[in-house]
């Protein structure tokens, strides 16, 4: 499977969360200690907001640095994390279920201001394909770049109104992959962990058929970490607006991070944070 990352608040530099912390994203590519494999070495990604693009409607849209190889060896986004700043960024190491490693398959994938990422397969893929495909609405389907699941999971969801409503359209999309495994056959098709961004909310989604999905992790409050550990400096610096969601945890840390409940999705956004249960809504 993969490994992912997604932080909003204070604006840092990308290594802050990519390379430093003792159980970084970066340490997880080699050395993952709750993933499917160990090794996550078939690509990576990333994709930020830059404050530049900020204007009076919104965050304009966000960059996107992807490469095919391992990212513990990639100088150039060793370079780039050390260089750039951002208030809302997401990254993906990736381990192949079966599509090749090419860059158009590598996460986060984006459309818009819109930045999609994914930790887990749609069983029966090769099965379910055409089917999937058709469903994508004809103006989208010129987007589809890729060979992943992952990535017509995104397009899907997009069909199904992932501009207007987030949850609500990532829940018909789950319902409709679960509706057409139905048909064919397929037990247990989904197994995910997602996340999703317009630049100004976040949004971070578990979930499997089985009920047995992937690992997640929310970090607790700046506010709360700060009276647990008021001589760690990291903590000064970020506002309580702050917030890390992660595959699995950056380090050990006591009461910093608290698994996301399975079946279910947060949302990340000026003031209060907000969890839910996911809710699948079939056809």
């Amino acid at each position: 499977m993969c490994r992912w990352l997604a932080y909003s608040g204070t604006p840092i530099l990308l290594e802050e969360l990519l390379y430093k912390p003792a159980h970084s994203l970066i340490d997880q590519s080699r050395h993952s200690r709750m993933g499917v494999e160990t090794t996550n070495g078939d690509g990576f990604g990333i994709g930020w907001y830059p404050d530049e693009r900020r204007g009076p409607h919104g965050p304009g849209e966000p960059a996107v640095f992807r490469g095919v190889g391992p990212a513990w060896s990639d100088r150039n986004l060793h370079e780039l994390a050390h260089c750039v700043r951002s208030p809302l960024f997401v990254a993906h190491i990736r381990a192949s279920t079966g599509t090749a490693v090419q860059q158009t398959n590598c996460h986060p994938f984006r459309h818009g201001i819109r930045l999609w990422q994914h930790n887990g397969a749609v069983h029966g893929f090769s099965e379910l394909k055409r089917d999937l495909m058709l469903a994508v609405d004809a103006s989208l389907f010129p987007s589809i770049e890729g060979s992943t699941d992952s990535e017509l999971m995104f397009h899907l969801a997009l069909t199904f109104g992932l501009e207007d409503d987030v949850p609500g359209a990532v829940e018909r999309m789950i319902g409709f992959i679960e509706a057409t495994a139905d048909r064919h056959g397929v037990p247990d098709v989904l197994q995910m962990t997602v996340a999703v961004s317009d630049g100004d909310q976040l949004w971070a989604f578990r979930y499997s058929t089985e009920r047995h999905s992937r690992s997640l992790f929310f970090s607790s409050s700046v506010h709360a970490l700060r009276a647990l550990h008021p001589d760690n400096p990291v903590l000064q610096e970020v506002s309580e607006e702050t917030r890390v969601i992660v595959s699995e945890p950056l380090g050990d840390l006591p009461g910093a991070w608290n698994p996301v409940p399975e079946s279910s999705y947060g949302t990340v956004q000026d003031g209060q944070d907000s969890l839910r249960t996911l809710h699948p809504r079939r056809p």
